[in-house]
């Protein structure tokens, strides 16, 4: 994390950002423009904006400005992946790194808000410096009179109440700028990402989702999920138990067999999520997950982006997946529909794109032996097939909001099982949790 910047809190003063965001764009793109005519340069408007300078003056205020840029950010990026252009690209890419730590006097605030004046008086220690941030808040390390460890994640001043306007703010500053590829309408994302925002704004929410998948994971000796502590939670301060791991970026270091088991671990664990639990945690962030080799434990630290599904959309995956694997083309139609992908009365050709490109992400289903996910080229091919349909403006739709989590936390996973240069076999993995999940019905 970078240096410590107050959080603008009133709607105002977070107004005032965006106004001030602006005025430095234009004024940028003005000088810069008048320096290309006097050079005998043409013009590019797309260029001047996304210049290297105002490209650091986007990232600086949005990165102060917190959970509205990061949330949107992840959902164009999830949604379109490398149909964005490079520059915008490489500012969604600085929002997600680049969020300043809350300076300690306004951390303190927080503190004082929710616990009382008395609030040290709960802990015996608590580290000032942050050791984490996401993009409403960010975690402390502290510790009871105990001497039990806790990690207290602690909410960005003003996020929840400014959330519907930064994100109409952002959207609208990203409009104006022609950064975005004029057949992507970013409209249903704009509603999704104010509403998940919502929802990860309420930390007593994510420790409901802590508790319900502590009860989920029970059977699972592999995952551990961290207790939470309700008597020092809140909605804006979350308590959580301390649990020590190293990130999934140190795991490219382990043996082969360690990082097989952890990318079968993780995708074992979304079959569970879609199919027997209909709830799915949806941020697939390295950063969302610890691992302790000595026991191969997986821990799950985030769930502020937990998503239930309609049972219906989560039968279609079922189907999704039989049909995938028994190659009939019909089936995955039938489940593509029943997902909400398109209707009778969709074009043809845009609906064997769809197919495709189905048929393409459920490939490691689809052979008995290990999946070499760091040698195949299928997020490449996944990609080109999504660059082809985005082409076709007067053939695309936007797909529905659930498939779509569902679909980043599947990407996410892929990614995850490249990093760690994994071999998993997902078909022997698939069937064992049919079997699992037949014998549990019929218990």
């Amino acid at each position: 994390m970078s240096q410590s910047k107050s959080v603008p809190t009133s709607r105002f003063a977070r107004l005032s950002k965006f106004g001030l965001l602006a005025s430095k764009v234009a004024g940028n793109v003005l000088l810069d423009g008048a320096r290309s005519v006097a050079k005998g340069e043409k013009l590019n408007r797309q260029s001047l904006i996304m210049s290297s300078k105002n490209i650091e003056n986007l990232a600086e205020q949005l990165a102060q400005l917190r959970g509205a840029a990061m949330k949107l950010g992840q959902l164009l990026s999830m949604d379109s992946g490398e149909l964005l252009p490079p520059e915008l690209s490489q500012l969604l890419a600085r929002l997600r790194s680049d969020g300043h730590a809350m300076p300690h006097k306004q951390l303190v605030s927080v503190f004082k808000s929710q616990w009382g004046e008395g609030w040290l008086d709960k802990l015996s220690h608590i580290e000032l410096k942050p050791f984490a941030a996401a993009s409403i808040g960010q975690v402390h390390k502290a510790n009871l009179e105990n001497g039990e460890a806790l990690a207290i994640k602690v909410q960005y001043p003003g996020i929840a109440k400014s959330i519907e306007s930064d994100v109409d703010n952002l959207a609208s500053l990203l409009k104006l700028s022609g950064l975005l590829p004029k057949h992507i309408d970013i409209d249903p994302l704009i509603a999704e990402a104010k509403q998940q925002l919502l929802d990860e704004a309420d930390y007593e929410r994510e420790a409901d989702f802590l508790k319900v998948y502590q009860r989920y994971l029970a059977p699972f000796a592999q995952f551990k999920v961290p207790q939470t502590y309700p008597e020092l939670s809140t909605k804006q301060v979350l308590a959580m138990e301390f649990v020590d791991g190293i990130d999934l970026d140190e795991c490219v270091e382990l043996n082969q067999a360690q990082r097989d088991n952890l990318a079968r671990d993780l995708i074992q664990l979304f079959f569970y999520e879609l199919l027997q639990f209909n709830t799915v945690q949806t941020d697939p962030n390295f950063a969302n997950y610890l691992y302790q080799p000595a026991s191969e434990t997986v821990v799950l630290l985030d769930f502020g982006a937990t998503r239930p599904l309609p049972k219906v959309i989560c039968d279609g995956y079922f189907k999704l997946f039989a049909g995938a694997i028994e190659n009939d083309e019909k089936e995955i139609a039938l489940a593509a529909e029943q997902i909400g992908y398109f209707d009778s009365q969709i074009d043809q050709h845009y609906k064997k794109n769809v197919l495709n490109i189905f048929k393409l992400a459920c490939e490691p289903l689809l052979i008995d032996e290990a999946y070499d996910f760091a040698a195949s080229p299928l997020a490449k091919q996944i990609r080109d097939k999504g660059l082809e349909m985005s082409t076709q403006k007067q053939q695309w739709h936007s797909p529905p909001i659930d498939a779509l989590f569902v679909h980043r936390k599947l990407a996410g996973l892929y990614l995850i099982a490249a990093k760690l240069n994994a071999k998993v076999n997902v078909y022997q993995l698939y069937q064992a949790f049919l079997a699992d999940y037949e014998s549990a019905s019929t218990m």
